[in-house]
């Protein structure tokens, strides 16, 4: 007689949590790493603000958000780094043309900008992030044949620019995170964390718009040209 696998119930009910049209697109929203209101995701998945209520519901009592309230005012966030990652890799799996195509030249310029640079949680995605990643790797300091580690001349690198790593904890130093457009591994994990966050507060990334995507300023292609040896015109 076999035995059944005691987490098969929690995986069924983790997956039942996800399968909802409605809760995907609230889950992908948060991929941008801030805290929305219920009333903004209500409009964001189209739905009625007492129908978004139930649903987020199930998602925190699920542990996939965590909610915090302000006011009268009800804020939730993707519950941990593991959540967005589970996000991200199932959105990888869906085949681009899969996808319906814009409706509108709003709509196709909000996929381009999504395309060139983007968050994806709290690291860098899109075309800027695989050409950090590319740059991170020619330039010896990151090894990407069987996963992601940063060698001793990468973690010389970001200690040199100014960017901690915090080591001490359970999240990997370095991560590989399949880019749902390019198709390829980009940088997360502590060390991808860490990069895009120096990379606002330095002044060398903006958000555009009211999603995750993000531009490159002039400031920071000078930065990633000097660092890394970056071409400007990748970023654009």
């Amino acid at each position: 007689m076999t035995t059944r696998d005691p987490r098969a119930p929690l995986l069924a009910r983790l997956a039942g949590l996800l399968a909802d049209e409605t809760r995907a697109a609230c889950l992908l929203a948060l991929l941008d790493g801030r805290a929305w209101t219920a009333g903004e995701l209500a409009r964001h998945a189209g739905v009625a603000a007492s129908t978004l209520s139930e649903h987020l519901g199930k998602l925190v009592a699920g542990g996939v958000l965590a909610e915090e309230r302000q006011g009268r005012h009800r804020y939730v966030r993707l519950a941990d780094a593991r959540v967005a990652q589970l996000v991200e890799d199932l959105a990888a799996q869906v085949a681009p043309d899969a996808v319906a195509g814009p409706r509108s030249l709003r709509a196709s310029s909000a996929g381009s900008a999504m395309a060139r640079g983007r968050t994806c949680y709290d690291h860098l995605a899109g075309r800027l992030g695989i050409t950090v990643t590319d740059a991170l790797g020619a330039c010896g300091l990151l090894l990407r044949e069987t996963g992601f580690a940063l060698t001793e001349a990468g973690l010389r690198w970001f200690e040199g620019v100014g960017i901690g790593l915090d080591r001490g904890g359970r999240r990997p130093l370095a991560r590989a995170c399949l880019d749902w457009t390019e198709r390829r591994p980009h940088l997360a994990g502590v060390a991808g964390a860490a990069l895009c966050r120096h990379a606002f507060d330095a002044g060398w990334c903006e958000r555009i718009g009211s999603e995750r995507a993000v531009r490159v300023t002039a400031a920071g292609e000078r930065a990633l040209a000097d660092l890394l040896g970056v071409d400007g015109a990748a970023l654009r």
